[in-house]
């Protein structure tokens, strides 16, 4: 059908099934407008169906500008282009790869369960804002091989450290914890790796507020930018750091350098030494550490928490469960009024915000305890922690633990063999 004039057909009759009316029009103040994919009758309902409206469609596409192809065709024959058109052209694919390819610059272990992947992505580093992550993983074609096996890993959701613009350069820290993370390690510099995003919700970044920050573990590496953030913004910050051992901390630096007052806590292991004079290390938990900072046992107050407007935590479900649970128990004589966040990570599969489901996290009233609309992580990570069911969180973490088990062990298996290439 003509796209202008749906009443000349130009040998492309209408369909009175959809399934062959691939372009489906309206009209409105007599000006027509076709559209296909998802939101055609025929392919709407699942991603599936908007992956197969691709498959078919593109044919369709090709018949709307077939002159237009044709023309291309004969003047690459003829060599007839202009040079003037071919070098448009090749600055413009130039940008787009230059702009968009993502290339791995270093490898850097911060622990020995903990890895930084700084990559070079410009367009995704410069779009980066705190709060927000990442969606990373291999080529199968140029990934590790043993024994014949291609190890490619998953997609996984990467929590973004920092950026530099200017270079574009973005850095990029997992936990190893399975088989894909822990591939992680055998990137090699120049490889090219798929970098999706900057995707999320970037986190809310207030004026002149005192804020807590409770970071445990991994989480501690999505609080880096957070935190510089705040201090950009006139904000007053204390850090509660925790680790389940001292030997675990990496990049203490910028947590010293956005910060105020760091109180480090460890529950064994090395003792971390601070740097400076208003910081303090605590033996136990985040919500131990907290408890002797209000008692004065920590150095100077110098944000009391009656004074915190904010709170956000960002670590494993159990440490942000207790950050929660302590805000109505042990810590709620000292608190005022304010606002605690989480950082919520469940299980992401496409990271394309609301499409595939995956990442739903049930919600409940935090008044009546009733279920509530449910959010998804992937397009919102930052959630109130009093209406996250932290159960069903626990729950849903857990579902692939057999799963990411056996890949472990298989990946384990694999490694010991000799003769790994990185073709």
């Amino acid at each position: 059908m003509n796209q202008n004039n749906p009443e000349d057909n130009s040998g492309l009759s209408p369909s009175n099934n959809l399934s062959e009316a691939f372009f489906t029009s309206y009209h409105k103040d007599g000006k027509y407008i076709s559209f296909y994919g998802d939101n055609h009758p025929y392919y709407a309902g699942s991603v599936v169906k908007a992956m197969a409206s691709a498959k078919h469609g593109y044919k369709k596409v090709a018949e709307l500008f077939k002159p237009e192809i044709t023309q291309a065709e004969e003047e690459s024959i003829n060599n007839t282009p202009s040079e003037e058109k071919n070098s448009e052209l090749r600055a413009f694919f130039a940008k787009l790869n230059d702009n968009f390819r993502a290339e791995v610059v270093a490898v850097e272990p911060l622990t020995e369960t903990i890895v930084e992947v700084i990559v070079r992505a410009p367009f995704a580093a410069r779009k980066f804002q705190p709060g927000e992550f990442y969606r990373l993983q291999n080529y199968e074609a140029d990934a590790v091989t043993i024994k014949g096996m291609k190890l490619s890993m998953e997609g996984l959701a990467m929590t973004g450290a920092w950026t530099d613009p200017e270079r574009g350069l973005l850095s990029m820290i997992v936990l190893e914890v399975g088989a894909s993370s822990r591939l992680m390690r055998m990137l090699k510099p120049g490889q090219r790796v798929v970098v999706m995003g900057p995707t999320g919700t970037p986190t809310h970044i207030p004026h002149n507020e005192n804020v807590l920050l409770a970071g445990g573990g991994l989480g501690n590496a999505v609080l880096f930018s957070i935190s510089k953030a705040l201090k950009a913004n006139g904000c007053k910050v204390i850090y509660f750091a925790g680790y389940k051992r001292g030997e675990d901390l990496y990049k203490r630096e910028e947590i010293e350098e956005a910060t105020d007052k760091v109180i480090w806590s460890t529950d064994s292991g090395a003792v971390i030494e601070p740097n400076r004079p208003q910081d303090v290390h605590i033996r136990g938990n985040i919500i131990e550490a907290m408890i002797h900072y209000q008692n004065g046992e920590a150095g100077d107050k110098l944000i009391p928490l009656e004074s915190v407007k904010r709170i956000i935590a960002i670590g494993s479900d159990g440490m942000m469960r207790a950050v929660k649970d302590a805000r109505h128990g042990i810590l709620k004589p000292y608190l005022r009024e304010h606002i605690a966040i989480g950082s919520i990570n469940s299980p992401m599969q496409c990271m394309m915000k609301e499409i595939c489901a995956q990442c739903l996290q049930k919600h409940v009233n935090p008044i009546t305890g009733e279920e509530a609309t449910p959010v998804f992580s992937c397009f919102n990570q930052d959630q109130e922690l009093d209406r996250v069911d932290f159960n069903n969180l626990r729950s849903r973490l857990r579902v692939n633990s057999v799963l990411e088990k056996l890949g472990n062990s298989w990946l384990t298996y694999l490694i010991g063999y000799e003769g790994a290439t990185h073709e």
